[in-house]
């Protein structure tokens, strides 16, 4: 499968298409188009789909805080994130223990109906 970014502005979120294989520099490009448009349209609701072929090492996921620091992706975000791979989905999950251990935003979902509803959800 291609390696495919895709961020775009849908009016009350940010839409994120990530496929392919991950890395470190995938992980650095995709977020820092995300906080780009964030930004740009001061949207800070963000739903991710992955269709993961090969996930980024575990142990990058310990970089994952810094590069989130280093973009100004903080508590004002709402992240939900989908992984439609079954298999990368364990890597992933112990990336969002590590972005919730250190107070940054990120949720996981099983599909993108449970992650929108809980995204633009006000309450």
């Amino acid at each position: 499968m291609e390696n495919k970014i895709e961020v775009t502005f849908e009016g009350d979120h940010v839409r994120v298409i990530a496929d392919g294989d991950k890395d470190y520099r995938y992980i650095q490009t995709l977020w820092r188009e995300v906080a780009a448009t964030c930004d740009q349209h001061e949207c800070y609701n963000v739903l991710g789909i992955a269709n993961t072929t090969t996930p980024v090492e575990a142990v990058d996921g310990y970089d994952l805080p810094m590069i989130f620091r280093e973009l100004r992706i903080g508590q004002h975000y709402r992240i939900a994130w989908v992984e439609q791979k079954q298999d990368s989905r364990d890597v992933l999950e112990f990336v969002v223990t590590v972005l919730k251990n250190r107070g940054l935003p990120g949720r996981l979902f099983d599909t993108e109906a449970e992650a929108r509803q809980w995204l633009l959800d006000s309450d």
